[in-house]
């Protein structure tokens, strides 16, 4: 089956092979194995396209989001009315150009844009799936994605891009189809969660819970949502993607809308302010209960778990061309764990680039930053495409 989503002409910019998603649903004969055991099928996967493919299907870039991004990377967003995440990076004559490249980009499995997730109907039930939905890994969530491409007809990718949680599943993509995966952009991303990492998304979940509309995660069934817990998720979170310099420059100790101190609990202080908006304008475009599961499945990533704790391992006899970037002022994933995926690569001969950028945005520097990441995404692809001899149009 296949679903259309059009969004609203008067709003879009974009051409009209721009204005649409497509939802095509998986897994009717040949359930999905998660690495819990479970099987999950039949399943709806989300996607939009960009560009046009070559006659040889050489040409396909896979982009792969972020922990609540989505498949809308460019043109206007149906879900929030604002234009796509990572327009800086793709469209014609962007460094992932449109204009040459066929790029693709699907929502993860467990999300709430129209791929399948928990608030997504069991059929079993008739009922939104809520907590019956099967906690799911970023494994799963490629290996979805893989079932994708072999529905589309696309057996190997050109590239497969993407940062933080996209940046584990392009590494995912790597080490689960090498056969597939001609080269793979990794940017501020890691090879496992740390203590830290877990620790935060535990604090999220947690005030989600909390929350009394959660209703253990059955507030579909009540049309009630959690939004207070979730919207201190989202705060708390959005502290970890930004840098102490990045705070200290951009608000500092000013105030908001006032000359002194209130000595009460508004929001006194610019800081507090934008949190606050974060976590409001944030409970409008995501479901409480896939944040719990997607948290749930960076939290479980570990590359390494599955080849004695030898990062090395996974990597073992690729031909997978690589690129790792990391920012100087990400401390959600820094430095030290971007050079560690480079040593591991390098270990069993890889091709690996490998760029630190000096950046005061903290880990949200793969969104925000301009010139210096462009140019490193730009040249690599346009390297590897003379590689080939010019072969991609």
């Amino acid at each position: 089956m296949i679903m259309l989503f059009f969004m609203d002409q008067e709003k879009s910019a974009e051409t009209e092979e721009d204005s649409f998603a497509e939802v095509v649903t998986l897994g009717q004969d040949n359930p999905l194995r998660l690495d819990s055991g479970e099987e999950l099928g039949p399943f709806d996967a989300a996607y939009k396209c960009w560009g046009k493919l070559n006659y040889d299907k050489s040409n396909v870039v896979l982009v792969c989001h972020a922990l609540t991004g989505d498949h809308y990377v460019r043109g206007i967003n149906p879900i929030t009315g604002k234009r796509g995440w990572w327009e800086n990076m793709i469209g014609p004559g962007r460094p992932v150009d449109t204009d040459h490249y066929y790029v693709l980009a699907i929502n993860v499995l467990g999300s709430c844009a129209g791929t399948t997730g928990p608030s997504s109907i069991n059929p079993e039930t008739g009922k939104p799936y809520g907590l019956d939905f099967p906690v799911i890994t970023v494994g799963d969530m490629v290996r979805a994605q893989a079932m994708l491409l072999d529905y589309l007809g696309i057996e190997r990718l050109f590239s497969v891009i993407g940062g933080s949680m996209g940046g584990m599943q392009v590494l995912q993509w790597a080490a689960d189809f090498p056969d597939r995966v001609r080269t793979a952009i990794a940017i501020a991303t890691t090879w496992r969660h740390s203590a830290q990492n877990i620790a935060f998304h535990e604090v999220g979940r947690q005030a989600i819970m909390a929350d009394a509309n959660w209703n253990h995660g059955r507030y579909l069934d009540q049309e009630t949502r959690p939004h207070a817990g979730l919207a201190v998720a989202r705060m708390a979170a959005h502290i970890t993607y930004m840098s102490e310099s990045g705070l200290t420059s951009r608000f500092g100790r000013n105030l908001q809308d006032r000359e002194k101190l209130a000595f009460g609990f508004d929001a006194d202080f610019q800081i507090e302010s934008y949190l606050r908006h974060q976590g409001i304008s944030f409970v409008d475009r995501f479901d409480a209960n896939s944040y719990l599961y997607i948290t749930r499945a960076m939290d479980y990533y570990d590359l390494s778990a599955d080849h004695d704790g030898v990062l090395a391992k996974a990597f073992q006899g690729t031909k997978t061309r690589f690129c790792i970037v990391s920012f100087t002022s990400d401390w959600l994933y820094p430095t030290v764990e971007s050079r560690h995926i480079v040593r591991s690569l390098n270990a069993v001969g890889a091709r690996v680039s490998f760029a630190d950028i000096d950046a005061d945005k903290g880990h949200d520097s793969f969104l925000l930053e301009g010139d210096d990441l462009n140019d490193v995404v730009r040249g690599f692809l346009g390297s590897e495409s003379e590689a080939m001899g010019g072969a991609l149009p």
